[in-house]
């Protein structure tokens, strides 16, 4: 993208400075920056004077910890960036859902949320379909037999091989994105906190650095490094839940049943932390609202080492057990060369060897001062994504107790100012599923004209419909807890 502007992760910069190309030259950056390794983080739209459509672009490049942004002006259509690039094909979805701007050629273009139901009943599309002897379609949700959000699967099979994996999501539409563009203002950060409620500490962190951004304001040392706590605790428990579920799904009890108390362990020095098991009412504009206290310290460091014990044996149980490793081994594989095309983030993507993790390559507060080594595996199937999490665990958990020996002194919380006029921001955060981005534009008066909020599980979706290729319909359980997406992050 040589037309577009360098940019920092969290810095905000004028608007007045983002390059406004014709369509030809923004679609051409678009394509060339991704085959030339970088990663679409953001594609999205906003309506400008005169009746158009302004597209940006957000391109993150791993490779020299830089950001860029770029935008043209749009009509009525537009000619599509998804036949010769991959990853832009659910961002233009969304776009003409949004804006009913078409991507004109685009091969997929079906509704994502469905957020005009008096035009689109939810769920109401045409799915894709396979004919021939022995094949048959099976249907499952959106209503699922547990306590579960809701989400659609459409599996195209011959016999018990899945041939294509159509998913429809949608059915919890918030329009979190709208609240979000109505400022700094007190509702906000609640939005923001239960956009994904098992990430509120990486979604708050993203909003408060966009914020913060916009606003002129610098965090604590103190404040920074009682976010990284958050953060790793969220990652912590996750990926420990995550692991229990997935022994689960094979049948091997010990290791499930272990592993959903010890997530429980993980959630409880959360509270410990702020009176809330998943962080709410600690991430705020400015730090957090929340002090820890070196009798504090010392109980949540003692407990760490009590869970660190605790998963280790969990999961050796799980590692050495033969044939929980042969459901594990090769099964709903993503290959490296598939990855970098979907544009897959987090886990999903170190498991294919992509070493992509924001904390590394645009390191932010408490990251920029202490490292975490990237844990990746090469194998792309359930095993690599279950390995990743392990290694991510171990590494969270020894982060953990190196920060909380060397917590600095100071207050935890700066006042943070109005958000400037005309200025844009690009905050990345690396969440627990993976790379979270927030994007804001401020106006004329400081409110936010457009505000884009992109989870993970956005870009990773169609990472699970194509694992699903070519296996048993049987090992979708196991593959869709392997990958564990969120259907409200999705839905916003």
């Amino acid at each position: 993208m040589e037309a577009a502007l360098p940019i920092h992760n969290g810095h905000a910069f004028s608007q007045s400075d983002c390059p406004v190309v014709e369509f030809d030259a923004f679609r051409r950056a678009v394509i060339e920056g991704v085959a030339a390794g970088g990663r679409l983080s953001a594609l999205f739209g906003f309506p400008v004077h005169g009746g158009s459509l302004r597209l940006v672009a957000a391109m993150a490049w791993a490779d020299r910890g830089e950001l860029t942004i770029l935008s043209t002006d749009v009509a009525d259509r537009f000619p599509s960036i998804t036949p010769d690039c991959p990853q832009a094909h659910l961002f233009e979805r969304e776009i003409f859902e949004q804006w009913h701007v078409e991507p004109h050629g685009h091969p997929w273009l079906k509704p994502v949320r469905f957020p005009t139901p008096e035009t689109t009943a939810c769920g109401a599309m045409t799915f894709f379909e396979m004919s021939g002897d022995e094949v048959h379609e099976v249907a499952v949700g959106p209503v699922h037999a547990g306590v579960i959000e809701p989400g659609h699967f459409r599996f195209q099979c011959h016999g018990e091989t899945v041939h294509h994996l159509e998913i429809s999501l949608g059915y919890q539409h918030r329009g979190v994105e709208r609240m979000l563009c109505d400022g700094p203002e007190r509702r906000a950060i609640h939005a923001a906190e239960t956009l994904a409620g098992d990430s509120t500490a990486g979604h708050a962190v993203a909003y408060c650095r966009t914020m913060e951004s916009l606003g002129g304001g610098r965090v604590p040392a103190r404040g920074q490094f009682l976010r990284g706590v958050a953060l790793e605790l969220e990652r912590v428990a996750n990926h420990l839940g995550d692991l229990g579920a997935m022994a689960g799904d094979v049948g091997f009890l010990p290791t499930m049943s272990y592993c959903g108390r010890i997530r429980g362990d993980v959630l409880n020095l959360t509270a410990l932390l702020c009176g809330n098991r998943f962080s709410r009412g600690l991430i705020r504009p400015g730090g957090v609202a929340w002090d820890v206290d070196p009798a504090m310290v010392e109980r949540i460091r003692h407990r760490l080492k009590a869970i660190a014990v605790d998963a280790r044996d969990a999961m050796e149980l799980l590692w050495n057990s033969a044939s929980a490793m042969a459901r594990f081994d090769g099964v709903g594989v993503v290959s490296p060369e598939l990855c970098p095309q979907l544009g897959l983030v987090g886990v999903a993507a170190r498991a294919c060897g992509d070493p992509r993790d924001t904390r590394r390559d645009f390191p932010y507060g408490i990251y920029r001062f202490a490292h975490i080594p990237v844990s990746t595996w090469h194998t792309g199937d359930v095993f690599a994504r279950a390995n990743v999490r392990w290694l991510e665990v171990q590494r969270s958990l020894a982060f953990l107790d190196e920060q909380l020996d060397s917590l600095p002194a100071g207050p935890v919380q700066a006042e943070v100012g109005k958000p400037g006029l005309g200025l844009g921001v690009v905050a990345l955060v690396e969440g627990w599923r993976g790379e979270i981005c927030h994007v804001a534009w401020t106006d004329d008066d400081g409110l936010p004209t457009a505000y884009k909020a992109i989870d993970p599980s956005f870009h990773n979706w169609f990472g699970l419909a194509m694992a699903m290729r070519g296996q048993a319909i049987s090992d979708f359980p196991l593959c869709n807890k392997s990958f564990n997406l969120s259907y409200c992050g999705h839905d916003l």
